[in-house]
C-alpha cells in the first residue's frame, strides 16, 4: 500500500493528520517545521516527536520528495531539470540564474488542455494535475534550492487551471509556518481563466502575469483556443475592478510574431485596452517548434515595438531568452516523447 506523502501538506491537513493518528494538536506545527524549516528526509528525523508517534506516523505516512531523474545543462548556466510525476508521467523545470536572482520555473500540470499553438507543451496535451507535493518537490528537490531568490509558476501547464494545489503550494511557500517567503517573489502566469482568476486574486499576494500575445479577440482566438469562452476583456474587467495593491505586479506576457502581431494597429490597441490597469508589458522572443509557421521579428523590431508601448505610458521590457539550447525556453517544455512510453 503506497503511503500518503506529508509534505506538501497545509497547516490545516497537518492538524487532521494528528487528529487521525491521535497525536496531540501541537504536532502539526513541530511537524511543520521539519518539513519546511529543515532538511530531513524521514519521519524518523523529527526527533522532538516522541518515537511512538513518529512509529505511528511512519505506518501510513512518508516525507515524499523524489530527486530529479536528470538535467540539461545550457551555455548560459541555465538548467532543466527532468522529475517524475503522476506515477509514470513526467514534467520539466528551469532553473535560471541571473547575476544575483536565482529563479525556478516550475511547472503545475503534466502537459495543458489549454492548446495554445506556439507552445510545445500545448502540443503536448493534458495527463494529469500535480499535487502540491509534486509542484513543491521541484522546488525543494533542486539542487541549487538554498540559492532560490524567485519562483515563477510558467512551467508546464495552466496554474489556474490546477488551482486548489497552487494555492495549497503558495500557503506553504508564503506562510511563517511554511517557507515564508514573501509573496513578491513569486508570480503566477495565466492565460486567463475567470471563472479562477478572481479567487487567485482574492487569495493570494503573489503577482500575476497574463499571457496575451494580441489585443484583438479574433487574431487572439487563433493564437490562443482559450479565447472563445474566456475573453481577453473578460480577464481585464476582472483585473480592472480588482483592488490591485501597490505590492502586485500585474504584467501582461506578449509573444513577438513576426507579420502578425508587432503592428502600429497592434500598439494603439494594446494601449486603448490596457487603459487604467497599472501595469507592464514583458515582450517575449518567439522560439521556433517544429512545423510552426511563426517566425521572431528582428531585433531592431523588438526594440522598436518595446519603444512605442514606452512612449505610450505603458512600461515594456524585453524578457531575456534564456535556455534555448537546450529546450528550457518559454514555449519549449516537453515531455511528449517520455510520457508515451
Amino acid at each position: 500500500m503506497q503511503k500518503e506523502k506529508l509534505y506538501g501538506k497545509t497547516l490545516n491537513e497537518l492538524i487532521a493528520v494528528t487528529k487521525r493518528i491521535g497525536m496531540p494538536g501541537f504536532a502539526a506545527k513541530q511537524m511543520a517545521d521539519w518539513l519546511y524549516g529543515k532538511e530531513i528526509k524521514t519521519i524518523d528525523e523529527m526527533t522532538n516527536l516522541s518515537k511512538k508517534m513518529r512509529e505511528a506516523l511512519s505506518e501510513e505516512y512518508e516525507i515524499g520528495l523524489m530527486d530529479p531523474e536528470r538535467v540539461s545543462v545550457s551555455r548560459d548556466g541555465t538548467k532543466k531539470y527532468l522529475f517524475k510525476v503522476l506515477n509514470d508521467k513526467y514534467i520539466e523545470t528551469a532553473y535560471i540564474p541571473d547575476e544575483e536572482r536565482a529563479t525556478i520555473c516550475i511547472s503545475s500540470q503534466a502537459g495543458c488542455k489549454m492548446g495554445c499553438i506556439f507552445c510545445m507543451t500545448g502540443r503536448q496535451g493534458f495527463q494529469g494535475n500535480l499535487s502540491s507535493n509534486e509542484i513543491l518537490n521541484q522546488f525543494r528537490s533542486l539542487p541549487e534550492f538554498k540559492t532560490l531568490t524567485n519562483m515563477v509558476y510558467m512551467g508546464m501547464g495552466e496554474p489556474l487551471d490546477n488551482l486548489q494545489e497552487v494555492l495549497k503550494s503558495l500557503d506553504i511557500m508564503t506562510s511563517s509556518w511554511g517557507y515564508g517567503w514573501s509573496p513578491t517573489r513569486i508570480t503566477v502566469s495565466t492565460v486567463g481563466l475567470i471563472s479562477r482568476l478572481k479567487e487567485f486574486l482574492e487569495k493570494t499576494r503573489c503577482h500575476l502575469a497574463v499571457s496575451l500575445h494580441s489585443p484583438f479577440d479574433e487574431e487572439r482566438r487563433k493564437l490562443m483556443p482559450i479565447q472563445k469562452t474566456n475573453t481577453v476583456r473578460e480577464v481585464l474587467d476582472i483585473i480592472r475592478n480588482f483592488d490591485i495593491n501597490n505590492q502586485r505586479r500585474v504584467s501582461f506576457e506578449y509573444i513577438l510574431f513576426d507579420g502578425v502581431n508587432d503592428s502600429p494597429r497592434h500598439i494603439k490597441e494594446l494601449a486603448g485596452i490596457l487603459n487604467g490597469i497599472k501595469c507592464r508589458i514583458n515582450i517575449i522572443r518567439f522560439h521556433p517548434i517544429p512545423g510552426s509557421e511563426f517566425h521572431s521579428p528582428e531585433p531592431e523590431r523588438v526594440t522598436e515595438f518595446r519603444e512605442s508601448l514606452n512612449a505610450k505610458g505603458i512600461l515594456t521590457t524585453v524578457r531575456a531568452s534564456r535556455g534555448a539550447d537546450i529546450q528550457a525556453a518559454c514555449g519549449l517544455l516537453s515531455t511528449l516523447e517520455l510520457n508515451r512510453k
